[in-house]
């Protein structure tokens, strides 16, 4: 990543899919087009998984499934008329308890805070 932190307006910085080949080339003696190999791996291996119905579970980090969304009447935003939104698969990310309480150091979870609750 390119940018650390937020930007003069206010947006965060992006990692793109070249930083993250390249966190991977810093890792060890790894050339370029190596991490490029494994990088591309994990995300067709996870694209596949989901295009065939898997869910993907990963320790410590989360699990991707697909969410199936019914269709519906929706609205063109720019002429008001009304549109049929077919049915369609959704990708879904569900980060694990690690990796939120990674993300939010020192907040508690609702659901560590409502089994403290019951306590005497």
């Amino acid at each position: 990543m390119k940018n650390n932190g937020p930007t003069r307006n206010g947006a965060t910085a992006t990692m793109t899919k070249a930083d993250l080949v390249e966190e991977v080339t810093k890792l060890g003696d790894l050339t370029r087009r190596d991490s490029e190999v494994i990088v591309e791996t994990i995300f067709d291996s996870v694209i596949g998984a989901l295009r065939s119905g898997d869910k993907i579970e990963i320790r410590g980090f989360g699990s991707f499934r697909i969410r199936q969304r019914k269709p519906r009447i929706g609205r063109n935003p720019k002429t008001g008329t009304k549109v049929e939104v077919p049915a369609k698969k959704v990708p879904y990310f569900k980060p694990s308890k690690e990796l939120r309480d990674l993300v939010n150091p020192g907040a508690k979870t609702a659901e560590a805070s409502s089994s403290e609750g019951g306590k005497a």
